[in-house]
């Protein structure tokens, strides 16, 4: 597939699936992409026994992942290999076994090859579990042909 003459929402959702098919790590710990949009992502995961921590509560490394993998899918909607470049998580309430994670990115900014964007990870209730912002960077490549 080419992305010359591609709407802007199918060219993000192009990209999501050529990331998609080689993302191993998203894929194996079993996480789904709920929506894609140029700038955006939704990507949602439930908690396993596997997942949690010495507290009974789901490892914050998970948490970040997640939503590191909502950042990267949204970055990567304009047909250009975008990379992370910084990245920060706030936990702002525990996740437990069971629990279905859902992290919402959203672009914040996109100018030259530097973006920021914002991911915020909620419950099956909707409750707020962490907060994500991630700068990303352009580098050499397309996911499509030109």
């Amino acid at each position: 597939m080419s992305a010359a003459g591609l709407s802007p929402q199918a060219l993000a959702e192009a990209c999501a699936k050529a990331m998609w098919d080689d993302d191993n790590a998203t894929r194996h710990l079993g996480m789904e992409l709920v929506s894609i949009a140029p700038g955006e992502a939704v990507i949602a995961m439930t908690i396993a026994e596997i997942m949690t921590n010495g507290h009974g509560t789901c490892h914050g490394g998970y948490i970040f992942t997640l939503a590191d993998s909502a950042f990267a899918f949204a970055c990567n909607t304009y047909n250009q290999r975008t990379v992370a470049q910084h990245c920060s998580v706030t936990f702002i309430a525990p996740a437990f076994r069971g629990d279905r994670l859902t992290a919402t990115a959203q672009e914040v900014s996109r100018r030259g090859r530097g973006g920021i964007y914002d991911i915020r990870i909620t419950n099956q209730e909707g409750e707020h579990v962490a907060e994500f912002r991630g700068h990303s960077r352009t580098v050499k490549g397309t996911h499509l042909p030109e």
